[in-house]
């Protein structure tokens, strides 16, 4: 059998996630890596895990390996609602979806919304997950540029009015990759053009619960039922969330909020993708949530991330060349440095995972092959220390980079 031959046309779309593949090279502990997006593990709240376990075993057994309806379990769906409620909106348990990760929520969004053809702004640089998930599909995406408020907004008019999108996809606060948070101002700009344009927005949310300075911004999903003058989730929004951040990605307990027939139309793909998401995994994070436990825990996170972001930041302006640009992100897990044009970030890191230290080449991250010369880097994994050995090395390399360059072009 010559499968090269055999599998569908879409497969060729596939391909294997360059952050999965680098992970794969980092896996030594004398390896420093910035490249995942991975939670400090030495916080995960392994008694809690347990204790809910028992509980839930104990209390409720034969529901919890049984299996579920697709939409999830009721009283988890009913917090998540609540959580996501505010005095200007809410949110109801049949406005919600549980999935295994927001990373299959992308995917079936993409299922139930995206036909070949269509086509999608995101911002640029934009999360690759959705590209992966996406791309197999035929669609096309069109690119916004960023600044430190996030996506230009001001840029999105006239695409809209050229391209007929079918979605417009935004990872607003604390984005993947740059760490920037989409500002007030925008985001109010935002939901207005979508609006006015019939188009759907997907705001993905994963990060926003971190936040280290700065002030909260407004979700878009709050912001646009403002501008409908509603207080019912019956707009143009739909929001992606996650536990994974927040307590423990190995639970894979994800969410979709979104309009009822966006709703309905999730839990018909669902059914066909996997049934359900896995019924013990959401009752364990469902008792784990209870008695102000999440909340605790986030508060923890937050002061243990904000130090890891400041030791981060501190040694790049210590260690890195003037040369080098990046942002400075209020919360979530990553942060977006730019090399000079003559860096290839790919090429540094040959060289970087010599010198024990990883991270992710920026140039996937973008739609049209810019971006050669950035990385993202993550600092929510390796404690303070090794954060600052892991950018005094790069910054080396850096350094050599640029002298090379002078040298080169004297």
């Amino acid at each position: 059998m010559n499968w090269d031959t055999t599998f569908a046309a879409r497969t060729a779309h596939m391909r294997r996630s360059t952050i999965r593949e680098i992970l794969k090279l980092t896996v030594l502990p004398e390896v420093i890596s910035f490249a995942g997006g991975l939670p400090a593990p030495e916080y995960f709240p392994i008694e809690r895990v347990r204790q809910a376990t028992d509980t839930v075993l104990a209390e409720r057994g034969q529901e919890v390996l049984q299996y579920s309806t697709t939409e999830g379990m009721l009283e988890l769906r009913d917090f998540i609602a609540q959580r996501l409620s505010t005095p200007k909106l809410h949110l109801s348990a049949d406005n919600v979806v549980i999935v295994t990760g927001s990373q299959q929520g992308l995917d079936l969004i993409g299922r139930v919304l995206l036909d070949e053809g269509d086509t999608v702004i995101v911002e640029n640089p934009t999360y690759l997950g959705m590209l992966l998930a996406w791309k197999p599909l035929g669609v096309r995406f069109v690119p916004v540029s960023t600044d430190m408020d996030g996506m230009r907004v001001q840029e999105l008019e006239p695409l809209l009015r050229q391209h007929r999108p079918k979605l417009v996809y935004s990872v607003p606060t604390f984005q993947n990759p740059r760490g920037v948070t989409l500002s007030e101002t925008r985001r109010a700009e935002l939901v207005r053009l979508v609006d006015y344009y019939g188009v759907p927005l997907v705001e993905d949310c994963a990060y926003s619960e971190l936040r280290y300075s700065g002030d909260p911004v407004t979700s878009l999903l709050e912001m646009d039922a403002i501008h409908l003058h509603t207080d019912r989730l019956e707009g143009n929004v739909i929001y992606l969330g996650t536990f994974s951040k927040i307590l423990t990605p190995g639970l894979r307990i994800g969410w979709v909020a979104a309009p009822s027939p966006v709703i309905e139309k999730v839990v018909q793909a669902k059914q066909s993708a996997d049934l359900h998401t896995s019924t013990m995994t959401q009752f364990i994070t469902y008792e784990m949530s209870q008695d102000g436990f999440l909340e605790r825990h986030i508060q923890k996170l937050r002061e243990v991330y904000r130090e890891r972001r400041d030791v981060m930041l501190a040694a790049m302006e210590q260690y890195f060349p003037e040369e080098v640009k990046f942002t400075r992100p209020d919360g979530g897990l990553f942060l977006m440095a730019e090399f000079p044009e003559y860096v290839d970030a790919a090429e540094l890191l040959k060289l970087a995972v010599e010198a024990k230290v990883a991270f992710i080449p920026g140039e996937d991250f973008y739609v049209g092959g810019i971006g050669r010369n950035t990385c993202r880097l993550n600092f929510s994994n390796q404690k303070p220390e090794r954060i600052e050995e892991g950018i005094r090395r790069m910054g080396e390399l850096l350094k050599d980079e640029v002298i090379a360059h002078q040298f080169a072009t004297r």
